[in-house]
């Protein structure tokens, strides 16, 4: 894409693909089309310009768009970091303000499908700055809409995503105008509130939109899995997501919502108490900078379950490093995850210092209760109990968190059994449930037969069994 490039043989068509999908991005002209969004996102954009002109930023918006949708995103943040520094083109530009509200509008687009939404955020508010028709800013606010919702900041994304609903049904647009991402970011704020049924809706939304199109079908289909998961409905939603996992329409689906699924599939192995299971899914995820999905808190959730806290702790203290860097979503899980731990391992002042933070970050973002989703009542019980006291002007977000518990807290089965326990037998109690006998699990913990032996038989007495089928059928629970 350099400047001495002629007009014929590639660079016309690029430039083609280019301004065909420019013009597609925003209502009222349809989706653009796969065959121009293949050809941009394996284009090499080239380097910076000396003067950015209206011309090449339409290029590169479209690059940007075309990579997010077909998840060529392999230099992540990085490829932004080519053109802009801390939200400015690094090179003068003589743009018209609607080329300059596109290109941000794309940059956010980008930022959000690699999985940093901060950055996003602040580019679609950039877009929306500039923007001078409705098309425009209704593009602007469905990219802000989708940053901010992956973001947590929920009651800025329901504004946004108010604001652009009323914009299409005003402007009279059809249903395939609809924006992805927009839906993308309602349906974020629907499962922050708990509420399956909206979430439902926007489902058939995006299979309405775009009835052929695996792109859409994956992430609604993602969205039910979601609903399904916070009704309690696992067996289904498992089953579900299994589909979209091994689909051959995976390959055509936003990275993000891959993620997305891919956390809530371990969920809910998890949460039938497929602990290993849920461990293998998550082996080889790839948390990318920003955490909009976080890998590493996904693992947490599981090995709390197991017992095993010092392990949360330990494998998420990188994260809590991150400070700004870090998704505020999957930070305030994080922070709820790690309070627990510090709970049942003893540490009452670090437990409650976790769960302040993270109280405070959900009264700031907007009230989501889906941190305590895959968490015991019990535990939040005592967390929140623990909080009041130590913390009183958060007693009224403590009473609102309450009041919604009940219908989204993991039922306290396994927990409750392993509450009575050390944390060095929770952490023999998980391998107890699992196929070993005494000497490997001995060599497991690098300890001796007898040492085993005289931890099971505490284990047994504290769970009021006497035998190893007993104890698992206790720590099990009833599955589902």
């Amino acid at each position: 894409m350099s400047d001495s490039e002629g007009s014929t043989g590639p660079s016309a068509a690029l430039r083609a693909a280019a301004a065909h999908t420019s013009l597609r991005l925003e209502p009222g002209h349809g989706q653009p089309l796969p065959r121009h969004l293949s050809l941009l996102a394996e284009a090499d954009p080239g380097g910076t310009p000396l003067v950015w002109t209206d011309t090449r930023a339409v290029m590169l918006s479209a690059m940007l768009v075309a990579r997010a949708r077909n998840d060529a995103l392999g230099e992540g943040i990085d490829f932004v970091a080519r053109y802009f520094d801390t939200g400015r083109l690094t090179r003068p530009a003589a743009l018209s303000g609607p080329v300059r509200s596109g290109l941000f509008a794309s940059v956010a687009e980008y930022c959000a499908a690699a999985g940093w939404p901060q950055v996003g955020g602040h580019y679609a508010a950039e877009a929306l700055l500039f923007a001078e028709t409705p098309a425009q800013r209704y593009r602007a606010l469905s990219v802000q809409a989708l940053s901010l919702g992956l973001n947590a900041e929920y009651p800025a994304a329901a504004q946004a995503i108010h604001e652009a609903r009323q914009l299409f049904a005003e402007q009279k647009w059809e249903m395939p105008d609809v924006s992805h991402c927009l839906l993308l970011g309602d349906g974020l704020v629907a499962a922050s509130r708990a509420d399956t049924a909206h979430m439902h809706v926007i489902a058939d939304e995006l299979e309405q939109a775009q009835p052929n199109d695996p792109y859409w079908a994956f992430s609604a289909g993602m969205i039910r899995v979601a609903a399904r998961f916070i009704a309690r409905e696992v067996t289904e939603a498992l089953s579900k997501s299994w589909e979209l996992l091994h689909s051959s329409g995976r390959s055509r689906s936003f990275r993000v919502v891959r993620g997305l699924l891919l956390g809530l599939h371990a969920d809910m192995l998890t949460a039938l108490g497929e602990y290993d299971e849920a461990l293998a899914v998550l082996e080889h995820a790839v948390t990318y900078p920003g955490h909009a999905v976080c890998f590493p808190m996904q693992r947490a959730r599981t090995l709390l379950q197991m017992g095993r806290e010092r392990e949360v702790i330990e494998s998420t203290n990188p994260c809590v490093a991150l400070h700004d860097e870090h998704c505020l979503r999957t930070l305030t899980q994080l922070l709820t995850i790690r309070a627990v731990a510090f709970l049942r391992l003893g540490g009452e002042k670090r437990a409650v210092q976790s769960m302040e933070s993270a109280v405070r970050l959900i009264q700031r973002t907007g009230g989501s209760v889906m941190p305590f989703l895959m968490i015991p009542l019990s535990d939040t019980d005592r967390l929140l109990d623990l909080v009041s006291t130590h913390t009183p002007d958060l007693v009224p977000v403590v009473a609102m968190t309450r009041r919604m518990l009940p219908g989204i807290a993991a039922p306290s089965t396994t927990n409750d059994a392993l509450a009575a326990l050390t944390s060095t037998e929770r952490e023999l109690a998980h391998l107890l449930t699992s196929s070993l006998g005494l000497p490997e699990i001995a060599r497991t913990r690098n300890v001796s037969v007898n040492t085993v032996k005289s931890q099971v038989r505490s284990i047994y007495a504290k769970l009021g069994v006497s035998s190893r089928e007993d104890a698992v059928e206790v720590l099990r629970g009833p599955q589902e």
